[in-house]
């Protein structure tokens, strides 16, 4: 639904942006980048299991996750508790999720790893360039000391971010993501076990609930070279650069989408372009609200309709939305 708050402000926002200038803020000590690197390393050397909550916005959800490391690599099951149910099982990158209200198994390969407590991406090097990041003090999560990490956006084009980092293991237990001083969303664990032992059972769906009238869609990607897609961005605000490009048929598409995916070093913005078709609702241009730190915006060119998404602030958003063009 559109928020006339929203649009007001985009309204204002259309009218007078300005360049941003960054803040002088130092560069991060070595210490505080090692704990960071400690965070992202985490989630490959340790098995967990816990039940995480996440909040924003009014709403709560909660869910269980189990991981667990082995030869092969990483197996991952999130199950949200919450409202509709939803299961979610990886391997590596190859990803099942299944929704038992609507009895449909969604297959994909995942393109980019973020999902809590993996919150970081390896590399993370240009991390520093675009954040300030400061330890702060030492804090219990679940009974377990954390050292707290604080990350000061150096513009404003991105939110602030505070992590809580297991001590004896490096695993994130609790995140808050800032705008400003305001916390506009948060994960936290409510229980975690870590480095026990995983059963394979926990890992694999319950098969008395899987039947043939179950439907399984194959949601298939096709990455593409830098610059090969006909859509293409520029002018990206500062700090922001192309992870990956490619054509996606997404769920509830009857066409494929182009899809180009910007990162910061934390923040991740999609830009999803599709052709406006007969059977398509009528699309509207202009700032949506969802929870939390995610924004949208959406535009029209050439008949197409361009969707940017992303954890990134509105003006951010409107920047490089306004940035892709088709190439000639």
């Amino acid at each position: 639904m559109i928020s006339h708050k929203i649009i007001a402000l985009a309204f204002l926002l259309m009218l007078a942006f300005q360049t941003v200038q960054a803040q002088e803020l130092p560069r991060s000590s070595e210490s505080a980048l090692n704990w960071l690197k400690r965070m992202a390393e985490a989630p490959r050397k340790h098995n967990y299991i816990g039940t995480f909550i996440y909040y924003a916005d009014g709403h709560m959800e909660t869910s269980r996750i189990v991981h667990k490391i082995d030869s092969s690599g990483e197996h991952e099951r999130i199950e949200v508790l919450d409202g509709v149910p939803r299961i979610v099982f990886r391997s590596n990158d190859e990803m099942k999720c299944y929704l038992p209200d609507s009895k449909r198994i969604y297959t994909e390969k995942r393109w980019f790893r973020k999902f809590f407590p993996d919150l970081l991406p390896q590399p993370f090097d240009a991390i520093d360039d675009n954040y300030h990041i400061q330890e702060t003090r030492r804090e219990r999560v679940t009974g377990r000391e954390c050292q707290v990490l604080s990350l000061t956006s150096r513009d404003s084009l991105r939110y602030g971010h505070q992590f809580w980092i297991d001590v004896e293991t490096g695993l994130l237990l609790k995140v808050a993501v800032l705008d400003g001083s305001e916390i506009i969303e948060q994960f936290a664990f409510a229980q975690v076990e870590i480095d026990g032992e995983v059963h394979a059972d926990l890992l694999k769906p319950d098969l008395s609930v899987i039947t043939d009238e179950w439907k399984v869609n194959n949601l298939v990607t096709s990455i593409f070279k830098d610059g090969n897609l006909k859509w293409q961005v520029k002018n990206l605000p500062n700090g922001f650069k192309k992870l990956i490009e490619m054509k996606r048929n997404l769920a509830e598409k009857t066409t494929l989408v182009d899809h180009i995916a910007l990162s910061d070093g934390l923040a991740t913005v999609s830009i999803f372009i599709e052709p406006i078709t007969k059977d398509m609702p009528v699309p509207v241009s202009g700032f949506f609200t969802s929870r939390g730190a995610i924004n949208i915006y959406v535009r029209m060119l050439d008949e197409n309709k361009i969707t940017t998404v992303g954890e990134v602030p509105l003006e951010t958003i409107k920047l490089i939305g306004d940035s892709v063009f088709k190439q000639d």
